[in-house]
C-alpha cells in the first residue's frame, strides 16, 4: 500500500469479472445456514450461497457489499464470491460503480 498526498492510502480492489458471471450485489437478509438474499446490481434479488472455503472465514451481514458470481444453469442463484470492507465500499462508492445499489 503507498500513502497519496491526502494520507489515503492506494491500493488494489477486487473487480467483478463479466465474462464469468460476476456483478456486485447488496446482502438483504440471512436466510438461515449458508444461504443469504442478494440484491444485484441488475435489479433483481438472487438467493446466494456462501461456498465452503468462506463460511468460517468471512463474515457477512446484511448491507455488506458482495460480489457473485450467477449459476450458468439457474440464474435465479448465486455464489458468493468476495466480501467488501467498509473502506473498500467507501472507495467504490467514490469510484461510481455502486449506483446502481442503494448502499
Amino acid at each position: 500500500m503507498e500513502k497519496t498526498t491526502e494520507g489515503e492510502e492506494n491500493y488494489r480492489l477486487r473487480l467483478p469479472f463479466a465474462k464469468e458471471g460476476e456483478i456486485f450485489g447488496l446482502a438483504l437478509q440471512r436466510m438461515g445456514a449458508d444461504r443469504i438474499k442478494v440484491l444485484c446490481a441488475d435489479g433483481k434479488e438472487r438467493n446466494a450461497r456462501i461456498p465452503g472455503k468462506m463460511k468460517k472465514r468471512v463474515w457477512i451481514r446484511e448491507g455488506d457489499v458482495l460480489i457473485v458470481r450467477l449459476w450458468d444453469f439457474q440464474p435465479a442463484n448465486a455464489d458468493v464470491v468476495w466480501r467488501y470492507m467498509p473502506p473498500q465500499t467507501e472507495r467504490l462508492k467514490r469510484m461510481g460503480l455502486l449506483k446502481a445499489l442503494p448502499v
